[in-house]
């Protein structure tokens, strides 16, 4: 998969939703983006950051799962200038979710962390721990939540930790990385 090239077809975070969200789509991403909430230790790390990153996010706006998660990234994206967030649409982009399927299925989110230079670092997704323990521990039964019902307290703040810890764990490899380090002689 040439990421570079899908990287240019993807769409800032507002572009995304405005062109393959409906209104109802975008009121339930607002209504998560409202809630979360970084520490100021998350906001510390994410702004220490000195290695430039790609997440490319493959979702769908009417994804529930992706209601929870795209807004997260979001915020993780704000807080860090070397942080770099751009969303393709799983239908509009079939090759990519070919590229990307989990478990024998196409899932949703699906983030690909690539380095400065677009080289594959890591896949994260569908679900971060903190959702699979919820689902696990509700026995809901459903296959994907529809993002309706907001999450209940602190759940938001779970997975906005499983998400930062993901980044850093990303932005710890490129900042140990033989062929970075040698790039930027540091």
């Amino acid at each position: 998969m040439n990421w570079s090239e899908t990287w240019t077809q993807a769409l800032p975070y507002g572009e995304f939703l405005a062109r393959h969200g409906e209104p109802r789509h975008q009121e339930r991403w607002q209504r998560i983006y409202d809630q979360v909430a970084l520490t100021d230790a998350q906001r510390g790390l994410l702004a220490s950051f000195t290695r430039r990153m790609h997440l490319l996010c493959v979702a769908g706006a009417w994804c529930g799962d992706c209601v929870l998660q795209g807004p997260v990234l979001q915020h993780l994206a704000e807080a860090s200038p070397a942080v770099a967030l751009r969303f393709v649409d799983r239908d509009a982009h079939a090759a990519v979710q070919d590229a990307l399927m989990l478990n024998a299925g196409r899932r949703v989110p699906v983030v690909v962390f690539l380095s400065e230079d677009f080289q594959e670092c890591g896949r994260y997704g569908d679900r971060t721990i903190s959702m699979y323990r919820r689902m696990a521990q509700e026995r809901l039964g459903a296959a994907c939540t529809t993002g309706i019902v907001p999450p209940a307290d602190g759940y938001v703040a779970a997975v906005t930790d499983d998400w930062v810890t993901e980044v850093e764990r990303v932005q710890l490899m490129l900042r140990l990385s033989p062929r970075l380090r040698a790039l930027h002689g540091d």
